[in-house]
This record gives C-alpha cells, sequence and structure tokens, in this order.
C-alpha cells in the first residue's frame, strides 16, 4: 500500500517571457490537483507586460511581491526579492520551487531557496554563451540557477552538455 503525499510547488514568475512560458505549465499542474498544490507567484519585475500575459491566460497570481519601482536598478529588484521571497518561502513551505530562464528574479529566487534550503527546478536550463557580459546579466544568473538547482529542465541536448560541463566559463 503506498502512500501518496500531495507535493506542494511554487511558480516564481518576474517577466513577460517567464509568464509566456510559466503559465501553460502552472495550468497544467493545477489540473492534477490531486497530486500536488500549484502555488503562483510574482515579483512583478516587469509589472504591464506581466499583466497582460495573465489576463490573456486569465490568470491571477496567489502571491504578487510587486517590487516595480520606476527606474529600478538590477540592485534594487534583487534587495526587494531577497527581502520578500524569504517571507514566502516560509508561509508557503513548498517541497520545490519552480523558475524559468535568467532572470533577476528567477536567480535571486533561487538563491532564497538555496538559503532555506528548498529544491529548486530551473526550466530551461542549460542556455549558455560563454560570455558573463551577453547577454547581460542573464549569462551568470544562467549560471548561478543551474548550480543551486535540484533539477534541471534542459530544451536541447546541447543544454545538457553545457550543464554537465557547468564549471567552464
Amino acid at each position: 500500500l503506498f502512500l501518496l503525499l500531495m507535493i506542494k510547488i511554487l511558480i516564481v514568475i518576474g517577466t513577460r517571457p517567464e509568464a509566456i512560458k510559466m503559465v501553460p505549465l502552472y495550468l497544467e499542474l493545477k489540473k492534477r490537483s490531486s497530486l500536488c498544490n500549484v502555488i503562483l507567484c510574482v515579483t512583478g519585475q516587469h509589472r504591464e507586460m506581466l499583466d497582460q500575459v495573465f489576463k490573456f491566460f486569465n490568470v491571477l497570481p496567489d502571491i504578487d511581491l510587486n517590487i516595480m519601482e520606476r527606474n529600478q536598478s538590477l540592485q534594487g529588484i534583487s534587495v526587494k526579492i531577497l527581502q520578500h521571497f524569504s517571507n514566502v518561502l516560509r508561509d508557503v513551505n513548498p517541497n520545490l520551487v519552480l523558475v524559468h530562464g535568467d532572470t533577476t528574479s528567477a536567480m535571486i529566487s533561487s538563491i532564497v531557496c538555496f538559503y532555506e534550503k528548498i529544491e529548486l527546478g530551473h526550466v530551461e536550463a542549460g542556455l549558455r554563451t560563454r560570455n558573463n557580459f551577453h547577454p547581460w546579466p542573464e549569462e551568470v544568473n544562467r549560471r548561478i540557477i543551474s548550480i543551486t538547482s535540484r533539477y534541471n529542465f534542459c530544451p536541447t541536448s546541447l543544454s545538457k552538455q553545457n550543464l554537465l560541463r557547468w564549471v567552464s566559463p
């Protein structure tokens, strides 16, 4: 006799490209409510563009950090996510956090998950240009997310190879 435990999955989205790719995954996981409880958290790194995607999919986030400010810096975004996302993790207590790609929202969320010892899944992992300044800061963000992730979901075999030799620049 197997005892199935419901897994709690927190999906973090900060930008429109993340939303375009992750909202369909969120909707699929919602259909599997007998297996998982999925919670959607948005940082609001790209407020207006992000809201357009949610409106298109007719989705409302469960948690909105609403960090967007006029003329915000990467440092400002990072500090706000560090401060607020820690509280989200403590409140939600997920079994798994999923992030996508290479944004500052995904990278800072991955660091907070690492600090809190919460498993992370990186969707679209392993993309590399091998130039830390192109695209900047995304290339470094990708590398940080990959090394803090328990699960790296690679879109191609080249991405997988990149992860297998992640230590090389």
